[in-house]
């Protein structure tokens, strides 16, 4: 039986990891993210370079998790935890499948680390243990092989090409890959 992940905003913790609410304090470091260019260049989501919008985005967030439609977490290191140095998204729950949509951005500066590799297995762990989902997905470009590999890693398989099947801002009509993992799949390759 699962639960909706709207029933009450998650705080999900690791050994390393905590996701966790976005507060107001976070600003500068959520600035730092969603300014970077580097950040975006494989993502859905535009650049933003005013520090005004981004604090707005703190609100939205709490909105979109009030209309159950998207929660966004900060990725902390446990070490840190007032520091976010990554964004996580949980989203388009849908309840006749069983089925939930995953998305993960990390500073630069936190790359090869392992810590989206482990904000992912996380984030799995939850939605399988806690909440009873049956099936995680995400779709990656086919140029973003590092977000890839973090997917791998979690023993998501690789279902196949969308090919000129959505529009992302700033991108037009791209090709996504389609990863997936199972609450039943073996995860031992």
């Amino acid at each position: 039986m699962s639960k909706s992940p709207f029933e009450q905003f998650p705080r999900i913790e690791s050994a390393a990891i905590t996701l966790r609410k976005i507060t107001d304090s976070d600003l500068d470091e959520l600035f730092d993210i969603y300014s970077n260019e580097k950040l975006f260049v494989h993502s859905p989501v535009m650049l933003k370079k005013n520090k005004e919008t981004v604090a707005n985005m703190i609100g939205h967030f709490e909105r979109d998790f009030l209309k159950k439609k998207t929660i966004f977490l900060g990725i902390c290191l446990n070490k840190e935890p007032e520091r976010i140095v990554g964004v996580a998204e949980i989203f388009d729950y849908v309840q006749d499948v069983n089925m939930i949509t995953i998305g993960y951005r990390l500073d630069d500066r936190f790359w090869g680390q392992g810590i989206a590799t482990g904000a992912v297995q996380a984030m799995t762990e939850y939605l399988f243990k806690e909440l009873g989902i049956n099936r995680i997905q995400a779709f990656v470009m086919p140029e973003n092989i590092k977000s890839q590999k973090v997917l791998l890693r979690n023993y998501f398989r690789q279902e196949g090409t969308i090919r000129q099947g959505q529009v992302w801002k700033g991108h037009g009509v791209v090709d996504l890959e389609v990863f997936s993992r199972l609450d039943s799949d073996e995860t031992k390759y």
